[in-house]
Order: structure tokens, then sequence, then C-alpha cells
């Protein structure tokens, strides 16, 4: 592969990255602008965006608990499962690129550790057993929720939380979570955010649940970072970038959980056509958009797929945010 075509690789994602930012930031102030004219008693200006609900990964999960039992999808919040299950069939076709290309906490956390590789010269490594240890937080906090909601939740008790006005307004207590922050959450976000300094993708590499979901359906998927043995230097360049800190200069095909498909690995490879993106079934190397392609595709069908079949606005209208919203500050789990 070519410098210009490893120097596409680059550009692409981070367009891809920047654009469902500015996408993801839009959607959190349209949603603002409506909260703010409900709670001061104003037409909206805006209609509530459903694109908010990405933000709530945990009532999703319920929320397919319910879809499982039911087979019917809860009304309220329907555009929560849609994204979330587009991004679960996305991790299945195409490893854990939601992390990579579409994440805006993936996106912002890259930023910072590029931030503090300036600023110190270089990113940090961690110990290799504490690396390990780490690695683990995110499986057992992703197995926490499992085992407590998908095994836990008795379908009664899934049906009553989901009926719940804590459910109805858990977009407004998200919004509040950001815009009206507790003194323990701006000490927690800074500590996070002071790791990330220093460490690559500290956050996403041992804290995060939704990626160690993501990861281990990733395992799946038909797309590999592969390794052309006869064309390797050995420089290692691969290993030194890769985002997950993954030996990838050893690996004949990179089939860990922790590989989130970014691509770096590739782009900075100085050899032509010795690390490719690709599925096991094909033997070429592709061009280098089909993966981000590919990415972008399964996440949009499943969000057209959702609008097509009536499962994106919620059944919530303006009168009744006029009458939970107020409720919001007394409502708990």
């Amino acid at each position: 592969m070519d410098r210009l075509s490893t120097t596409s690789i680059s550009v692409i994602r981070a367009i891809i990255q920047w654009c469902f930012l500015l996408w993801v930031v839009g959607i959190g102030i349209r949603f603002g602008t409506f909260v703010n004219a409900v709670e001061s008693g104003a037409t909206p200006l805006f209609s509530r965006p459903p694109g908010v609900e990405g933000f709530l990964p945990i009532g999703a999960l319920t929320s397919l608990k319910f879809w499982l039992v039911s087979g019917t999808i809860h009304p309220v919040h329907p555009a929560a499962l849609v994204i979330f299950l587009s991004i679960l069939f996305m991790s299945l076709l195409a490893r854990k690129s939601f992390c990579s290309w579409l994440c805006p906490v993936g996106t912002l956390s890259e930023m910072v550790y590029k931030l503090g590789r300036k600023l110190f010269g270089r990113n940090f490594r961690i110990w290799s057993w504490l690396d390990f240890l780490l690695r683990s937080i995110k499986y057992l906090l992703l197995l926490l929720f499992v085992v407590s909601i998908l095994l836990g939740m008795s379908a009664e008790a899934v049906v009553n939380f989901l009926d719940a006005p804590y459910w109805a307004v858990s977009d407004v207590k998200m919004l509040h979570f950001f815009t009206r922050m507790s003194v323990t959450t701006m000490v927690v976000l800074s500590i996070l955010t002071a790791l990330s300094l220093l460490y690559k993708m500290f956050w996403c590499r041992y804290l995060c649940p939704y990626g160690a979901l993501l990861g281990l359906l990733g395992v799946i998927s038909p797309f590999r970072i592969r390794r052309d043995r006869a064309g390797c230097t050995g420089c290692q360049r691969c290993s030194s970038v890769c985002p997950s800190g993954l030996t990838v200069h050893s690996s004949t095909a990179v089939s860990s959980p922790d590989c989130t498909g970014c691509l770096t690995c590739v782009s900075s490879c100085p050899e032509r056509n010795v690390l490719a993106m690709q599925p096991v079934f094909w033997k070429r190397s592709l061009p280098v958009w089909v993966f981000p392609t590919v990415v972008v595709f399964i996440f949009m069908a499943g969000i057209g797929a959702g609008m097509a079949s009536g499962h994106w606005q919620s059944s919530l209208g303006y009168a009744d945010y006029q009458r939970l919203v107020p409720l919001v500050p007394f409502l708990s789990h």
C-alpha cells in the first residue's frame, strides 16, 4: 500500500469522526433547546431529536430484554434500541469499528491522548501485568449489566421500568448530567481526562463496558487486520502506534477483541501491502475506502430501517414532557 493510500486512511477516518461528532453535538444542542422550552413553558424552536437516545445504552439493554421476551419494541424511546442494535450488528460484521470511527467518546479520547503526547513528548505505558488486570475491569462491568438486566430482571420488572416516569425522562436526566454536573462528576471526569493525557484511550481500553461488548461481538467478524509475514521487516511501527496496545507486528491476523479496526497500524506501515483490513474469504488487498464504507453503511442502514419501520420517534409528546420534566429532580431508580 503506497503512502498516498495510507494517508487517505487517516484523512477518511478523521472526516468521518468529525462529521459524526458534529452531528452528535448538533443533536445535543437541539435537545437542550427543546428541554429549555419545556421548562420555561415556551414553544420549542425544534422538535425533540430521537438520536439523543443513543446516550441511553443501559435503557437500550433493558429495551432489548423487553423485545426478546415480548417480540415488540417498547414505544418509549425506541430509537435507543434501534441505535443499540445497529451498533451491535456493525460489530458483528466490521469488528469494534463503532469505537474508532463513530463513537464521540472515542474521538475525544483520541484527541486527549494526542494532546498528551504533544505536552509530554510521548504517551506512557502501563506495566504489562497491570495492563492485563485493568483490561478485565470493562468485562466485569459488562458482566454486571448482563447479569442484572438480561438475566436478572424478570419480564414484569422490565415492563415496570420501561413504563415508569424515570425511563420516560431518562434523556432529560442524561442532559442534566452534562449541563448540571455535580462536584463528584467533575472530579471523576477530570481524573479520567488526566489519565487519558498520559495513557492512550484509558477509558476505552479499561473501563467502557459498551466497548467490551462490541469487542466480544467483533471477534467473530469476518474482517481482520492481516499481516504478510514475507514482506514484513519487523520494524514494529504498527504495534507502537496501536491505540489498544496490541502486538500487531507478531500477528498473522489480529483477532483480539480490543482491536477497533481504526487502521492506524495500516496507515503507519512503511511497506507496501504488508498490513491490510480484509475479510477472511478475500485474499487480495481492498481499496482503502471499502472498510469505512461498510462501517458507515451498516450504521445508516440500521437507523434507516428503524425509521422505515416506525420505531424511531418516541410515543412521548410535548405535553408528556411538560408533565414529566418538573418531576425529574424527584425521580430515581
